[in-house]
């Protein structure tokens, strides 16, 4: 069974999933591509909140790396791209041609552009991370300002 919460965050809403493995789904309730609450799905704010207790952590600039069970699931293709950003470390930003390499995948960048815009677990998965190869922001689910915002809260300035 699928429980969540939410979270208000500086950037808007949070929505955080889990199911009995980990954490499934992390996504801003305004995103361009929010996902919506299923009606299997139950609001659990105890078993929650030991997740939101991280989020907020990382929100007031006092966490750089999560800790939390992951249970997103996906293609071999999309493991290994969300993998490949959870290896960019905190404060810095990777290309998408850069993830395509570090995957030993270099031709790959549309797929990788593509597993991006499919990651589950936003920030815990730093999707946010990837920029252009030229240094332009490019597309985030949660839209660009919130994509600008995370960013500056690690220290990048856009």
């Amino acid at each position: 069974m699928i429980r969540y919460d939410f979270l208000d965050t500086a950037c808007g809403a949070l929505l955080v999933a889990i199911d009995e493995t980990g954490l499934r789904h992390v996504d801003f309730v305004d995103g361009l591509r929010a996902l919506p609450i299923q009606p299997e799905w139950r609001q659990d704010k105890e078993a929650l909140a030991p997740y939101l207790a991280e989020f907020r952590a990382y929100f007031a600039g006092e966490l750089q790396r999560f800790t939390l069970p992951l249970a997103a699931q996906g293609t071999a293709f999309q493991r290994a791209v969300w993998q490949a950003l959870c290896d960019i470390p905190y404060g810095e930003t990777r290309s998408y041609r850069d993830i395509a390499l570090a995957i030993g995948k270099p031709t790959a960048m549309r797929a990788v552009g593509a597993a991006n815009g499919r990651n589950p677990l936003s920030i815990i998965v730093p999707c946010h991370r990837v920029i252009g190869r030229d240094g332009s922001l490019t597309g985030y689910a949660g839209g660009l300002p919130i994509k600008q915002a995370l960013l500056a809260l690690e220290g990048i300035q856009r």
